[in-house]
């Protein structure tokens, strides 16, 4: 079956950006002249996703109202002349089917997504978070739905991260089994296990497609550490029962945007890809090396 839908958990509140994430959103941190969000939904809309779950809480309204019309600042657009504005704005609006879901208390990642059960329905389906992009092509989830294709079963995204910080930061897959192209059985994953307990140097970070068998094991999923439900213990259930898989990236570059230092290194990086911009950038970042 066809990956159509795509959950984003956007519910938390994004407190390593505090002062900025009082008001406004994580996800609606700009990167340029876009906020994060958008580089995601763009994503997903270009890997085929035709519906996107937004899971969001009451200090998200800044999100809906962003991928919603605004009828008032279109007609004031037609009026100046500034119709290619216009016509960017609504194709925004319009880029895909939008569904948004409160999360009423913060319970964990795995919580937000079985708030979407009703609406995924019983088909397999993307998550995505709500902070993170890439530069690279083919992008994220289109490798990761041609792995699910050849595969029929769960698929989670995993980079190579061997970094001192990262062992304490991402959760860390145990393979039983080399499927060629990227691809690998994995037995479970161990989150945070520090360098020394590390099962492998693939860290499961970003993304996964997972099938509707994931719900019931969410519904009836014991808490586990802060008295939270997690995506990834979720998964080891599933292990369990069924084959899943990790797609290790190939060709892209990650930005954790909810972390200050790499979102400034993702603004200057699309920034210098931009050709209204990068030229004149580059010059400037000249001056100051």
């Amino acid at each position: 079956m066809k990956i159509r839908k795509l959950v984003i958990p956007a519910a938390g509140y994004g407190t390593r950006f505090l002062p900025f994430t009082k008001s406004i959103p994580k996800e609606m941190l700009p990167v340029v002249d876009r906020p994060v969000i958008q580089y995601i939904v763009e994503e997903a809309v270009e890997a085929g996703i035709e519906q996107i779950i937004l899971i969001t809480g009451y200090s998200k309204r800044a999100i809906e109202d962003y991928f919603d019309y605004n009828l008032e600042l279109e007609y004031l657009l037609e009026r100046s002349g500034k119709l290619a504005q216009r016509q960017m704005i609504r194709d925004l609006s319009d880029v895909a089917h939008f569904v948004y879901i409160r999360q009423k208390e913060q319970l964990g990642n795995g919580h937000a997504i079985l708030q979407a059960r009703d609406v995924v329905g019983d088909e397999p389906f993307a998550v995505m978070w709500g902070d993170e992009v890439y530069k690279g092509k083919p992008s994220k989830l289109q490798q990761m739905i041609d792995a699910y294709e050849k595969y029929k079963a769960p698929i989670l995204f995993a980079m190579q991260r061997t970094g001192e910080g990262d062992y304490d930061k991402y959760g860390y897959a145990k393979i039983s089994k080399d499927m060629g192209d990227g691809v690998f059985k994995v037995e479970q994953v161990i989150e945070k296990p520090g360098k020394e307990y590390a099962p492998s140097p693939y860290a499961t970070i970003s993304a996964s497609i997972v099938t509707p068998d994931i719900f019931p094991i969410l519904e009836n999923q014991k808490p586990g550490k802060g008295g939270e439900i997690y995506l990834a213990d979720a998964v080891n259930a599933l292990a369990q029962k069924k084959p899943v898989y990790i797609k290790e990236g190939k060709k892209l570059k990650y930005f954790d945007c909810g972390n200050k230092l790499e979102y400034l290194k993702a603004v200057v990086e699309f920034a210098l890809e931009r050709q209204d911009l990068g030229e004149d950038f580059r010059n400037y970042l000249q001056t100051i090396v």
